[in-house]
């Protein structure tokens, strides 16, 4: 299986990471450690947050580095 270091899912959200816009600033593992890690791989962990904690942090991300998109539902056919 191929890793995308770049990309990190669950169900309800994508996070983007671009390292060659990203300043190191380390805002976002300060302030919200559950989700980014400056020591832990994979250092984006998106299991157990609220979805809305991790857009509010990203939308503070100095650089842009970090970007994210909603995943929509899909509906099934019966």
């Amino acid at each position: 299986m191929e890793v995308n270091d770049r990309e990190f899912s669950n169900k309800e959200i994508t996070v983007t990471y671009d390292p060659c816009i990203c300043t190191l600033s380390g805002k976002c593992a300060k302030e919200l450690s559950d989700v980014f890690s400056n020591s832990v791989i994979p250092w984006v962990n998106l299991d157990g947050v609220e979805t809305e904690k991790v857009i509010q942090q990203i939308k503070k991300c100095p650089s842009g580095a970090l970007q994210y998109y909603l995943k929509k539902e899909q509906k099934q056919a019966v």
